[in-house]
């Protein structure tokens, strides 16, 4: 596997950027297992002593998967075998985990402790399990607030409390700090090879937008969005939502802060601002990036002077979220606290940052919605953990001077949090692409 990383921090617009080494999908195979054993091994065992669960068990069927037993299958397993449970177990006083399977086969890093023929019910196999070991807590992935942490059924849920007894079903506990723990914590590994990731999606950006797919006053945001579809596809590479694209422009009405629905399709023009939105899937991890291109009008070299101050007001704005990161503060302390500091400096300011990982809006503190700025209940009520990813996005509401009215500067980079500070992954947007390119 080739791994090289360029230093600079802002994509720049007369280098020949090198898309970075994609694998093949039998590398990734290897690359993706060789990361879920090794977070298996070491990541596990102390979140579950960090939540003071000492038995996790999670439970699926074939295409009713919980989200969070997905990822811990083997790279080539796309779906759950049968019923398949998983089991994790912390004996304490120094003896060694357990990580077990209670399934009719082996599965990948999980070891079948059921044999059909000795046992050919498999639930009861699971409580006989559950009964040798007497754990003091059960952890299930149940969760009233995070989708993602709430993978059983209610039909696996009432077979595990009809599998053991009394005693043993009263010890059943939500498990859902373990999930999102699990899910959020990056390795060093992962964190390392997520700035090619990011990399790798930047470039497809800048490819998009430029001169090389953009004709203006011919294509049209539609093209573009099927562009950078097609485009993703043809380097071996999925989304994980449909890219979009819209302009704004002069004439156009001012952008009234609801994001709810999509803008229409529009023909490029020169003077417009090409705004984009696109995430990509690669080795398990995903992008999710905002960035924005200037059409030239005839005889400009760069954008109007004002739009380069507004773009400049939004990185502001990113300073502020991100100095407010602290380990252990909730999303809506965060939130409370750089949107006090915005308003402060006079930054008309609208925070909606999320975490980034397995999933594009991934587990982990919500740091405020579009359409609530006050707070999100339980979600932003979840804290801050080191080494977690976060899609930084926002926007800042400012005024263009030759535009005689105000835009929204919406931006979306990602970024590590390792516990101390806050580093862009393969760095921020500080300027404008530019269509034509300026040599």
């Amino acid at each position: 596997m080739v791994l090289f990383f360029l230093t600079d921090s802002v994509y720049s617009q007369t280098r020949n950027d090198i898309t970075p080494h994609i694998l093949t999908m039998r590398e990734r195979a290897e690359v993706m297992d060789m990361w879920t054993e090794y977070r298996l091994d070491h990541l596990v065992p102390g979140l579950m002593r960090r939540e003071g669960i000492d038995m996790w068990i999670l439970i699926a069927r074939e295409y009713n998967e919980d989200p969070v037993l997905l990822t811990m299958l083997p790279a080539t397993w796309q779906s759950s075998r049968r019923t398949t449970i998983l089991m994790f177990f912390d004996p304490g006083n120094g003896e060694p985990f357990e990580r077990l399977a209670v399934s009719r086969y082996n599965i990948g890093f999980f070891e079948t402790q059921w044999f059909p023929d000795e046992e050919p019910d498999q639930w009861k196999r699971l409580g006989q399990i559950i009964e040798e070991r007497n754990p003091k807590k059960i952890g299930i992935n149940v969760s009233e607030h995070f989708a993602l942490a709430d993978g059983i059924s209610h039909t696996d849920y009432m077979n595990l409390r009809n599998s053991v007894s009394g005693n043993l079903a009263e010890r059943i506990v939500s498990a859902e700090n373990l999930s999102i723990g699990w899910l959020e914590t990056r390795t060093d590994e992962e964190m390392l090879v997520y700035r090619q990731i990011n990399r790798i999606a930047h470039n497809i950006i800048a490819e998009g937008l430029s001169e090389a797919v953009i004709t203006p006053g011919i294509t049209t945001t539609e093209d573009v969005q099927w562009w950078f579809r097609e485009r993703i596809r043809d380097l071996n590479l999925t989304t994980w939502f449909h890219p979009s694209v819209a302009v704004h422009r002069n004439e156009s009405p001012e952008h009234t802060g609801d994001f709810s629905g999509s803008a229409g399709s529009s023909v490029i023009l020169p003077g417009d601002i090409i705004h984009m939105d696109l995430g990509i899937e690669y080795l398990g991890l995903t992008t999710d990036t905002q960035r924005k291109a200037y059409v030239l009008r005839e005889g400009e070299t760069e954008p109007p002077n004002g739009l380069q101050e507004a773009l400049s007001t939004g990185n502001r704005l990113q300073d502020i979220l991100t100095n407010e990161f602290v380990t252990g503060r909730t999303g809506n302390e965060i939130l409370a606290a750089a949107l006090q500091k915005a308003e402060e400096e006079g930054i008309r300011a609208t925070i909606y940052t999320h975490p980034l990982g397995y999933h594009g809006h991934g587990a982990g503190p919500t740091i405020g919605l579009w359409d609530q700025q006050g707070g999100v209940p339980g979600k932003g009520d979840y804290p801050l953990y080191p080494n977690t990813a976060h899609s930084i996005e926002l926007n800042a509401e400012v005024f263009i001077p030759e535009w005689n009215r105000s835009i929204l500067v919406m931006l979306e980079e990602n970024a590590i949090f390792d516990g101390d500070t806050v580093w862009y992954i393969d760095g921020r947007m500080k300027e404008f692409y530019l269509i034509p390119r300026q040599r």
